[in-house]
């Protein structure tokens, strides 16, 4: 005899969404860690139940994917349709929730860090490595202190940067926010960039104001922010060439910005052989060429 457990199992296995716990089919919402997705997350979902026809979902609130299962093979019925569509809106909602109190909460404990901290050193090891001011960083202990705002203003994260560039990021709210360098009343130019450094640098030899997106897939999530915030101004996406990555995820990510916001795009270009990938890479090398 067929084990509708089981049989739901393997579906959820062959889409590449199998909790590591065992599934409970009671009827109920279940999330879970799925393979793949940031550490502490819980973006898998699913929910089984066993009485008369065994029938499910499952889906992933990360990718929007979603498949139902029933026992027999069929297809499920209006009324089945309606009762999981209830539950998962219920459970998104209150997931949702939770999302936003611990974000709130990490928010709290970031501000603390930032308020705690005292004025980045200019010859810190990870400036001077980068050729770099401090602008408005601050620094605990060893570490760089990078703020990262939203477009009113508020600080929800930061980041840590080591002497050695190691990068440290806190678990909390990361999606639409960015360090800012420069002043950003009714900017006529505005660069988008990735990383902290590249930032300073780009400001350092344009003079315009920068947000720096901290990596290739918030730039997309920033300009738009910024594109909601600044109408006004002109947007320039400053990628990274990752040119010895395959599929160049840097420049890639910044097209897909560039092309969705309206925005121009700039891409550092490197003499034959030379290493690096973004606008701090280049311009090092240009002064170790003077």
């Amino acid at each position: 005899m067929n084990d509708p457990l089981q049989e739901f199992r393997e579906a959820m296995r062959l889409a590449g969404l199998l909790p590591s716990e065992a599934i409970e089919a009671d009827g109920l919402l279940h999330r879970f860690h799925a393979d793949g997705d940031r550490s502490g997350t819980r973006n898998g979902w699913y929910c089984l139940h066993t009485d008369g026809r065994a029938a499910g979902i499952f889906g992933s609130w990360k990718t929007g994917f979603r498949s139902t299962w029933a026992a027999d093979g069929k297809r499920l019925n209006d009324a089945e349709h309606e009762a999981f569509a209830e539950l998962i809106r219920a459970a998104r909602t209150k997931a949702q929730a939770e999302r936003r109190a611990e974000h709130e909460a990490r928010a709290i404990e970031a501000r603390a860090i930032w308020a705690a901290a005292g004025t980045a050193n200019p010859t810190h090891p990870y400036l001077i490595a980068k050729g770099v001011q401090a602008h408005d960083l601050r620094q605990a202990g060893w570490a760089l202190v990078v703020p990262l705002f939203d477009i009113h203003g508020m600080l929800w994260n930061v980041q840590r940067i080591m002497p050695d560039g190691d990068k440290r990021f806190r678990p909390g709210r990361a999606g639409g926010l960015f360090s800012p360098i420069g002043d950003l009343t009714d900017p006529a130019l505005l660069l988008i960039c990735e990383g902290w450094a590249t930032g300073a640098t780009l400001f350092e030899e344009s003079g315009h104001p920068v947000l720096c997106a901290m990596n290739a897939g918030n730039l997309l999530p920033v300009a738009k922010a910024a594109r909601a915030a600044w109408p006004a101004a002109e947007l320039l996406i400053c990628a990274d060439n990752d040119r010895k990555t395959e599929g160049n995820p840097g420049l890639t990510a910044a097209r897909a910005a560039a092309k969705e916001t309206g925005a121009r795009l700039a891409v550092p270009e490197f003499p034959e052989g030379a290493a690096g990938s973004d606008f701090n890479d280049l311009a090092n090398l240009r002064r170790a060429a003077r």
